[in-house]
């Protein structure tokens, strides 16, 4: 069921108030959608897919140009996520493991995002209204994450200053299935095949990714998994969002 926590217990959001200063003070960007809200388009909805490549089960490739996250089912199978990445200037490529994930995640804007935006609130509580959702899963030692998003319109979009959104229900469906350790591969430019890849055709819809089991996820001898990152732009992005 979309919303349970691994072992099969809901983890709900924390009582935060939507009427809250912190949400006030959030640019309308960042504001939480209102429902109704606008459907997703049908080729950003998960699915099944085939998807051809070296890679074991239970590894993340993210192709940024199509807003696509491949996540590795094996047998030339992966579920493919619709996502939000990072606009023009802000993207980048590279694989990294997941460090830590955490539920209904506190935000900290840095103190780059601070200087440059200085109305945002220094401290938001998670919870629904929280522009980074239901769940995180942080990148290495990077700024970086994977998460959740207040804004699932904006799923398929170049939007964000180099984190990975999805909607919420598809952001806890993949928590579920990755662990602290997994592999996160950033695939670069606008190819979307690299050595580690053999994409032998495009990938197709099969069927519900209800139908499959959790993976195992990869853990390797790197725990930082700072492993050959490179940043499309001269300097870090001051708002890892």
């Amino acid at each position: 069921m979309f919303g349970d926590a691994p072992g099969g217990v809901r983890s709900d959001p924390p009582r935060v108030s939507p009427r809250g200063t912190a949400v006030a003070a959030l640019p309308p960007d960042y504001q939480p959608e209102q429902a109704p809200t606008k459907e997703i388009p049908p080729q950003f909805r998960r699915t099944v897919v085939d998807y051809p490549t070296v890679e074991p089960s239970g590894t993340i490739l993210i192709d940024t140009p199509n807003r696509y996250l491949y996540l590795t089912l094996g047998n030339g199978k992966a579920i493919r996520y619709g996502v939000g990445v990072g606009r023009e200037g802000f993207t980048w490529s590279g694989t990294e493991r997941i460090s830590r994930m955490k539920e209904w995640p506190d935000w900290l804007p840095p103190k780059e995002m601070i200087t440059r935006q200085p109305y945002l609130p220094r401290f938001m509580a998670g919870g629904e209204t929280n522009p980074l959702g239901a769940r995180a899963m942080y990148l290495g030692n990077t700024e970086y994450r994977i998460h959740g998003t207040n804004q699932p319109s904006t799923i398929g979009s170049f939007v964000s200053s180099g984190c990975i959104r999805l909607t919420n229900e598809d952001v806890e469906d993949l928590y579920k299935r990755v662990t602290v350790g997994s592999r996160v591969i950033v695939l670069p430019g606008a190819n979307t095949a690299t050595s580690q890849l053999r994409p032998r055709h495009k990938p197709t819809a099969m069927r519900s990714p209800e139908e499959t089991g959790p993976s195992r996820g990869v853990r390797g001898s790197d725990p930082e998994g700072r492993n050959d990152r490179q940043l499309l732009r001269s300097d870090l992005p001051d708002l890892p969002l």
